[in-house]
């Protein structure tokens, strides 16, 4: 598969053995120059400690950023100040590929609470530093993949007015999946040239519109962090090309976010919830979520049980504001539920083809104002039990 990666970018992977042998657990790219940066990070409030190195060091170098490491197998989150003095210790270690430690955001995914191994990191690095060049996108995406059951990468071209400007990025995420943020990292490269206040807050409005609108399980991780980096190796992006590369940035946040929802542990279908008719926007998030975050919605889409009466309790609890007489649900596109009552008819039978589709779309009119939400979400199934409880194992 020939991808349009971007200009000026490298990418190194290294087998450490951080949480098991024989797969490469550690990843690097590095830009040939400096590179504007954008970063989104987790709202959890135990915050690991990459995340804190991650955004001390964007906020002090926000055009000068030369490279991403990020590890799996280790999140280093809830590890106090040796998890941080960790942290600043492994982004000294690549000075032999031309880099300092304020300029390479780090990121981790990993079980929470262990300390990093050092040793496996020095080693690991020295790895990395001999691979440099040698590997792929694709090699980036698996590097970094814990619970996931393929890589996720996308790539995009796109013609501007002074030019070609590629778009390419990779992220891992499977479970422990719920906005704000998740449990995934990502990471988006780009050879515009372009200012960084609008680069971040482009991604801002991105993130927004996928990682932020996808759920899993409910469950907001403490390393979530999603990185741009624009080296400005290709074309400059003038103030009427701003909205098409900010479309591209889109397409390609939102390909990776429907990846991540497509993967979930144990995950058969992926359901598209949409809101509309609500007072506000908060509404129509509050009700959006309640739906994709309810186990026994997600159970019943398992089951392949067009179970109405879910959705409408997961909307009566979720805050929202609205008059339950004025509620409509779809299902696949038919009515199923219309003012307090249900439509009859033989939904198990109707409905069936529709629900052993890998998409299933759910639509809601809460009949209480204009504002609308869209949410992705997945279904539970037996083996998202067995992957988390045997997690440590």
């Amino acid at each position: 598969m020939h991808l349009p990666l971007p200009r000026g970018f490298q990418f190194s992977t290294a087998q450490c053995g951080f949480k098991r042998q024989g797969r490469d657990d550690l990843a690097l790219v590095r830009s040939d120059v400096p590179a504007a940066a954008a970063g989104v990070f987790t709202t959890n409030i135990f915050q690991a400690a990459p995340v804190v190195i991650a955004k001390e060091i964007l906020a002090a170098n926000p055009t000068g950023i030369r490279a991403v490491v990020i590890n799996s197998g280790q999140a280093n989150a809830c590890t106090g100040l040796e998890g941080l003095d960790n942290c600043r210790t492994t982004l000294g270690m690549f000075a032999d590929l031309g880099l300092s430690m304020n300029e390479i955001l780090p990121a981790s995914t990993g079980v929470i609470g262990d300390q990093l191994r050092m040793p496996l990191w020095r080693e690991g690095s020295a790895q990395l530093v001999v691979n440099m060049g040698t590997k792929t996108l694709i090699h980036m995406a698996r590097a970094i993949m814990t619970t996931d059951t393929f890589p996720k990468i996308v790539a995009r071209e796109i013609h501007l007015k002074t030019g070609s400007v590629r778009l390419a990025g990779f992220c891992k995420g499977a479970g422990m999946i719920c906005p704000d943020m998740a449990t995934m990292l990502g990471c988006i490269l780009c050879d515009a040239q372009v200012d960084q206040p609008w680069l971040q807050r482009a991604l801002n409005r991105c993130v927004a519109r996928s990682f932020n609108a996808i759920t899993v399980d409910g469950d907001t991780s403490t390393n979530d962090c999603v990185f741009v980096l624009a080296n400005g190796q290709g074309a400059v992006a003038e103030k009427p090309d701003l909205p098409v590369l900010e479309n591209a940035l889109l397409e390609v946040c939102q390909d990776l976010a429907y990846m991540i929802v497509q993967d979930a542990e144990g995950g058969t279908k992926v359901m598209r919830i949409t809101v509309r008719g609500a007072a506000s926007r908060a509404d129509a998030d509050l009700a959006a979520r309640a739906v994709g975050n309810s186990p026994l919605v997600k159970t019943a889409l398992y089951g392949r049980d067009p179970n109405w009466g879910r959705i409408v309790a997961a909307l009566g609890r979720s805050g929202a504001t609205f008059v339950a007489e004025d509620v409509l649900v779809r299902i696949a596109g038919r009515l199923i539920f219309e003012r307090g009552t249900p439509v009859q008819a033989d939904w198990d039978s109707l409905l069936a083809s529709a629900l052993r589709r890998d998409m299933v779309e759910i639509d809601v009119w809460l009949g209480a104002g204009t504002e609308e939400a869209s949410l992705l979400a997945s279904d539970f199934t037996e083996e998202y039990i067995k992957i988390n409880a045997e997690y440590r194992t």
